[in-house]
């Protein structure tokens, strides 16, 4: 079994479902008492969301990269980025190690292929959702996106940095979810991209007429594809 290095604590609320899921669907597929082998750097998500905001993103991929060159070192076979913004420097990270990095919009796009749809709603953090690192991702396997518009974008950003983050998932937030979703879908959504790791804190599938796209869970299924 090969060794994961994971790149968590974006937040950590859900880095905690990475270790679950991947460690889950280790054990059924192997049986018996075995787990995923890994390693885990966590950032104090702090010091990640002031460079975000502050726009300094260079600084932010230093620190990426310095992540996975440890983990590299440490010993992990590949590497996983445990967050949708942060893929922004996905590049750099993999240019600056050996391993495999495994994309999670790749992950994505695999799902979304296998619906046969090729339009879908894009919900995220304002960076995923406004600028171009995600969408070319998805445009690259043939898939389009829409966002909402800028003060449904606003209100999406705010819910996962205020609320999400500290683990607090409210009825009135599902709600706004809900609307936004609804407004994408009558625009031509075909699906949702749930595009922060920390919205499937909140929306499920159950909540939604048409298909999510659970970035988390698919990101992490395909991790553990990978090293199995």
């Amino acid at each position: 079994m090969k060794t994961i290095g994971l790149i968590g604590g974006l937040s950590w609320e859900s880095t905690v479902d990475y270790y679950r899921y991947i460690n889950t669907m280790v054990q059924e597929r192997m049986g018996g008492l075995h787990s995923a082998k890994c390693f885990m750097y966590s950032f104090d998500f702090d010091e990640i969301a002031t460079l975000q905001k502050a726009g300094d993103w260079e600084k932010a991929t230093d620190l990426m990269v310095q992540a996975a060159i440890k983990l590299e070192k440490a010993g992990a076979d590949l590497l996983v980025i445990c967050t949708n913004t942060m893929h922004k420097m996905a590049p750099e990270v993999q240019a600056a190690v050996s391993v495999p990095l495994i994309h999670i919009a790749d992950a994505a796009a695999k799902a979304i292929q296998k619906q046969g749809l090729t339009k879908v709603g894009l919900l995220g953090t304002k960076f995923t959702m406004e600028q171009s690192f995600y969408k070319d991702s998805l445009i690259k396997h043939g898939i389009s996106t829409i966002i909402p518009d800028e003060n449904d974008r606003l209100v999406v950003h705010n819910m996962i940095y205020d609320e999400l983050c500290k683990g607090i998932c409210s009825q009135s937030s599902k709600d706004k979810c809900l609307r936004i979703i609804d407004k994408l879908v009558s625009q031509g959504a075909e699906g949702i991209v749930l595009g922060c790791t920390e919205i499937p804190l909140l929306i499920k599938q159950q909540d939604s007429p048409v298909t999510l796209f659970d970035t988390t869970y698919l990101h992490a299924k395909e991790v553990a594809s990978f090293v199995l």
